[in-house]
């Protein structure tokens, strides 16, 4: 009688323990969507190459991970908030298993739309003041991602570098983006330390960026453009009205110095949109929003536009001319 307890009870511990490891896998395999049944929605703010770089990028990142057959729901908002709303919406009615949102105010819009579908945002440089997420090591929605947290003081020690006689600045933004003003603010704090006087000039849309921009021109010495989805839609813009009053515009990202710009401590567009799709790929694979801390992109490298400081008569630093690339 006492051996056939003894065996009941080892049978007993036998099978808690191979339900033990059998069930994890179980739950993690019903958490795991496969490739073919994939759907991903992907939301960007605006048609411009930057971002149209991290969207090549976020595809490149599924396909690494295994997702190159995913089938993927796109919509571009064209700057349009309320296309942002109603895009968001729609994404969501689709049921995708993961949303991405390309931009600021993209991932605001998926955010808005849904508690439930893990949201990835791509090139957000400050989560945290744009009230997307409030612990980046730990994110408590469903909600985190890739920012691209531009670096200042590097940025600022390239404008000293290439333009010693620029002592105004004039920082061009949209007001309506609480990505761009963070950023302004830290741009501000820092240039003043390195001695340099900063003034704000806000648009409140693509409609203001000549009157605002000439403004700025008759004022200051140089222009320097942050990470603003708004500026660069109208960037053409800017570069048409600074070449013609010879002074230069440091932008933040490479494919604007491909555009115009003078030159800009750059995080590549394309790399960023990669770590986002791999970012992406993890939550397909079961990973929950909350074991996914937000990674900071700040892998950095100087880029300087010789055209255009050719046109401007602006000596490029030999550290810089091996990085030096022709106007597009």
């Amino acid at each position: 009688m006492k051996n056939k307890k003894m065996l009941l009870v080892v049978g007993l511990i036998i099978i808690i323990g191979i339900l033990s490891v059998m069930i994890p896998k179980f739950m993690k395999q019903q958490n795991t969507v496969k490739n073919d049944q994939v759907k991903v929605g992907v939301l960007q703010f605006v048609t411009h190459p930057a971002l149209d770089e991290i969207y090549a990028g976020i595809k490149e990142g599924l396909a690494d991970e295994g997702y190159a057959k995913a089938k993927i729901n796109f919509y571009n908002a064209q700057a349009d908030q309320s296309k942002v709303t109603t895009m968001s919406s729609q994404l969501v009615d689709q049921k995708n298993n993961v949303l991405i949102g390309i931009a600021t105010p993209s991932a605001q819009g998926l955010v808005n739309a849904t508690s439930d579908i893990p949201v990835i945002m791509g090139a957000v440089s400050d989560p945290v003041g744009a009230k997307l997420i409030k612990n980046v090591k730990k994110p408590e929605g469903n909600i985190t991602g890739v920012s691209d947290k531009f670096p200042v003081d590097k940025e600022i020690e390239l404008i000293k570098s290439l333009t010693p006689n620029v002592k105004k600045i004039g920082v061009l933004y949209s007001s309506s983006e609480d990505n761009s003003k963070s950023q302004v603010a830290e741009f501000k704090k820092e240039a003043a330390e390195k001695g340099l006087e900063v003034s704000e000039y806000a648009v409140s849309s693509t409609n203001d960026v000549t009157t605002i921009v000439n403004v700025a021109l008759s004022k200051e010495d140089a222009i320097y453009v942050p990470v603003d989805n708004t500026i660069a839609s109208a960037f053409s813009t800017v570069i048409a009205l600074s070449n013609a009053a010879k002074k230069p515009v440091f932008p933040s990202v490479d494919t604007m110095v491909a555009q115009g710009g003078l030159a800009a401590v750059t995080i590549n567009q394309h790399d960023l949109g990669v770590a986002t799709g791999k970012m992406a790929a993890q939550v397909l694979k079961g990973k929950k929003v909350s074991e996914l801390p937000v990674e900071f992109y700040n892998k950095t490298t100087p880029v300087a536009n010789k055209d255009t400081a050719k046109l401007l008569g602006i000596t490029i630093p030999e550290k810089y001319k091996e990085v030096a690339v022709e106007k597009k």
